[in-house]
């Protein structure tokens, strides 16, 4: 007779189960051998880091010390100069022998920075510019700034006039009145201009715009040519002006005394009131004038202003008629040329030049308060008057025909462009 089933099966399961908790018992045994040797790892990294924090620490520590210790050297060394005598400012002792840094400069590269023009003409490249070439490249890169006749534009430089000017308060010191050395404006010009471009201008194109600047201010005719030949052979017009600074020899002594503090004069006089210096700004704020009045005070008289400008501008209205419109809107674009030193029409004034209402007909020298030159005051004495072929010669070349003229101008070139210009100032009288 056969077992019975369940003396069959439960051994079976039996042993299925023993299988399985001892599959269970070695995987857990597994995993956890893992995480000691994980945990361990950690903690060895940790105690790494902890030691190299601590010699870090340890290094900063000394670095302080060190510190410490020199500033307290620095501190001592100080208190006892101080106690001394010696002044903390003193210059640096002298090195003894070099650094041993860098090298020699090569010739070359000394040769590559030693660019500098001297007086005496050292340093000066060959090349040649006359005042004809100098005149177009002066229009061409400089112009712009320093006017067709070196006046200056708006409030940039003037270069040419001014001769006359040094001794006033407010002098014009241009290249022709100031300058004592051409050396100086060849330098300049040749490694700073034109302005944004520096550096571009070649050694003849900078020797022919330097002598369009000497016959701009007088100083040359319209044939000169500079060159390197040449060049020191030119003396300035300003060159004995400037004088070695002595006052630390002559004069410091005399302003180092001790100033007046009180009763430092005898009398005071008052020579003048604010009222009538008209100093008191309107509306006065806060502040109290007190009363004064006319005595002891300066008189004044007014002087009748010429009536030679309104005498023009009455004339200005004669003959217009006459006159060609198209050619006088064509000199007036002309004129531009001149409106930097000239002025036309209701209410001109004199500027660097005379204004020009009523010029034809009218004496040549004749505005009064203008300030002309030798030769125009020697054509006033000689009663010689602008007409139409006076003012076409003039035009032509200034230079030439008033001789010892300072009107930088050089000249109109084109025939039209003369015989516009004079319909122009024929518009406004004469």
């Amino acid at each position: 007779m056969s077992k019975s089933l369940s003396h069959i099966f439960l051994p079976a399961f039996g042993g299925a189960a023993l299988a399985i908790a001892a599959a269970v018992v070695v995987a857990n045994r597994d995993y956890g051998q893992s995480k000691i040797e994980t945990l361990e790892d950690r903690i060895a990294q940790v105690e790494a880091q902890a030691s190299a924090a601590s010699e870090m620490a340890r290094a900063e520590a000394e670095r302080a010390t060190a510190l410490d210790v020199k500033i307290a050297e620095v501190q001592a060394a100080a208190a006892e100069r101080m106690e001394s005598g010696v002044t903390l400012i003193a210059s640096a002792p002298d090195a003894d022998g070099r650094y041993g840094l860098g090298r020699a400069a090569l010739v070359d590269e000394i040769a590559a920075w030693d660019v500098d023009v001297l007086p005496d003409g050292r340093g000066l490249p060959e090349g040649s510019g006359d005042v004809f070439t100098g005149e177009e490249v002066f229009a061409e890169k400089c112009a712009s700034c320093h006017g067709d006749f070196a006046e200056g534009v708006d409030n940039w430089p003037v270069l040419a006039g001014g001769f006359d000017t040094l001794g006033d308060k407010d002098p014009v010191k241009t290249v022709g009145s100031y300058w004592p050395h051409l050396s100086t404006a060849w330098d300049y010009i040749h490694r700073s201009m034109p302005f944004g471009e520096a550096g571009t201008l070649t050694a003849d194109e900078t020797y022919a715009i330097v002598a369009y600047i000497l016959y701009s201010n007088d100083l040359v005719d319209d044939e000169f040519e500079l060159s390197h030949e040449n060049f020191t052979a030119f003396e300035m017009h300003n060159k004995n002006g400037f004088v070695v600074d002595d006052r630390s020899e002559l004069e410091y002594a005399q302003w180092r005394k001790e100033p007046c503090m009180e009763n430092c004069k005898d009398s005071v006089e008052i020579t003048m009131r604010a009222t009538f210096l008209d100093v008191t700004p309107e509306g006065g704020g806060d502040s109290v004038m007190n009363h004064a009045t006319t005595n002891d005070t300066p008189t004044f008289s007014a002087v009748a202003a010429s009536d030679t400008n309104a005498q023009s501008v009455d004339a200005g209205t004669a003959d217009v008629a006459a006159v060609d419109p198209a050619l006088v809107e064509t000199g007036e674009k002309v004129f531009k040329k001149c409106k930097a030193c000239h002025a036309v029409g209701e209410g001109a004034k004199n500027k660097s030049g005379p204004q020009l209402n009523a010029l034809l007909g009218r004496t040549i020298g004749a505005i009064e308060g203008f300030k002309y030159s030798a030769a125009f005051k020697a054509a006033h004495d000689e009663g010689r008057t602008w007409d139409e072929t006076a003012m076409t010669e003039f035009l032509t070349k200034p230079k030439a025909y008033m001789k010892g003229t300072k009107m930088s101008f050089a000249g109109l070139k084109n025939e039209d462009d003369i015989a516009a210009v004079i319909a122009y100032l024929k518009s406004f009288g004469g």
